[in-house]
C-alpha cells in the first residue's frame, strides 16, 4: 500500500517531477462536500504526520486523492472516487 506521505515525497525529490503539477483533495469539514481540492504550489513544507499550507496544518490522513498530470497517484477509499 502507498501512503500519501510517500507520494507527495517522491514528487518533491524525483529528478524530473513537481508538486507544482500535483493536484491533493483532502477532507475539509465544512467546505461543499466535505472536501476541498488544492494545487501542489499551495503545499509550503511536508512534515512527519501533516503538511503545510499558508493556512492551516492538515494530517496526511485527510487526503482523499492525489493526482498528477492526469493519472491519479493515491486513492484512499471510495469516498475519492469521483473528486473533480
Amino acid at each position: 500500500m502507498v501512503f500519501p506521505r510517500e507520494v507527495l515525497n517522491r514528487l518533491r525529490w524525483t529528478e524530473g517531477e513537481s508538486l507544482d503539477e500535483a493536484v491533493i483533495w483532502y477532507i475539509h469539514r465544512g467546505a461543499p462536500g466535505d472536501n476541498i481540492r488544492i494545487h501542489g504550489t499551495a503545499l509550503r513544507s511536508l512534515g512527519r504526520t501533516f503538511f503545510e499550507t499558508e493556512e492551516a496544518s492538515i494530517p496526511y490522513h485527510r487526503i482523499l486523492r492525489i493526482d498528477y498530470r492526469g493519472e491519479t497517484l493515491f486513492e484512499k477509499d471510495a469516498r475519492a472516487k469521483g473528486l473533480r
